[in-house]
């Protein structure tokens, strides 16, 4: 069964973590405002961060799904355009709002609370995110149903804007290359980042404070938010020499599970306990391994990716 899945049966199957997922995120940090349970605080960022790493594939899948159904009867095309636009829209919020949610998680473990400020920013970004979301739902749900379509169609204000990014990457000769530099800057930051914190739990550097390579989590992050916006535009620009590359299959599978280990490292890891001098538990040595492996494996399907693919 599972070898007769198709793009657009994935894609079906991954659009419910950013709408249903999501709504269920808001519901539990709701709940924990009002009761004030740090606990309840965790869990629910947690999940904001879960469902932005989940939809990563989503959105991908979802340009896989276009090219394999936009030939079929009864399937709007006008549709099409407008749920990928809102789509795009909907992805970039969703991810400033797990970008942001990451952020107090990170606070809450480092100084044991999160600001206000931050707490309101997270409600704020979760509420535009979750209209912005719903109305990409309900718009993909019409494209293959003629009988809940309105009777005239048109394409919405915000339904030409993935073709217009992509035109801009490849109209403009410096664009691509500029990326490139900015996708390698941020790589380097987000494996430098987990190279030296990885080593210490491993037992390297031990004079090092931990306080002091907790400071790098965030610019790891950072990096890893640049590779996403500037692999984004790759993907945005020339997305038929993606979505059936074989190679970036891999490299989106192994970041997806590589972001969660950083998560569950990040705030449930017992590592930061550590004194200086100390030496981590056999999970957290485990979880450091498994985060070289996989980062490892992104870079080798990364570089790939003209080879083992049909990309450029």
């Amino acid at each position: 069964m599972i070898s007769n899945l198709t793009p657009t049966h994935i894609h079906l199957l991954l659009n419910h973590f950013p709408t249903i997922g999501f709504s269920i995120a808001i519901g539990l940090f709701i709940g924990a405002l009002v009761s004030g349970s740090d606990d309840l605080k965790k869990a629910s960022l947690t999940v904001l961060v879960a469902v932005a790493i989940l939809t990563f594939p989503t959105y991908l899948s979802g340009n896989a799904a276009d090219l394999a159904i936009r030939n079929m009867p009864d399937v709007s095309r006008t549709l099409i355009a407008t749920h990928e636009g809102a789509a795009l829209i909907s992805f970039v919020l969703m991810e400033i709002t797990g970008a942001v949610a990451w952020l107090a998680l990170w606070q809450l473990r480092r100084v044991g609370t999160v600001s206000a400020r931050t707490l309101g920013t997270v409600l704020l970004l979760s509420a535009i995110t979750m209209g912005l979301v719903t109305r990409a739902a309900n718009i993909g749900g019409e494209i293959r149903h003629p009988e809940i379509r309105l009777a005239t169609e048109s394409t919405t204000l915000e339904g030409p804007i993935g073709r217009e990014v992509a035109g801009w990457v490849n109209a403009e000769p410096w664009v691509w290359p500029s990326l490139e530099s900015l996708h390698f800057v941020g790589l380097s930051l987000l494996i430098g980042a987990i190279l030296v914190i990885n080593l210490r739990v491993l037992g390297f550097m031990k004079q090092v404070s931990l306080d002091g390579i907790d400071r790098l989590l965030p610019w790891g992050v950072l990096g890893f938010g640049l590779n996403v916006v500037t692999g984004m535009l790759f993907f945005i620009a020339v997305p038929q020499q993606y979505t059936q590359n074989i190679a970036f299959l891999w490299k989106v599978g192994l970041i997806v599970v590589a972001a969660f280990n950083g998560l569950y490292f990040t705030v449930y890891d017992r590592a930061w306990a550590m004194e200086p001098g100390g030496d981590a538990p056999l999970l957290s040595k485990a979880m450091a391994v498994s985060s070289f492996v996989l980062w490892v494996g992104v870079m080798y399907y990364g570089s790939m990716l003209p080879f083992i693919g049909n990309s450029i």
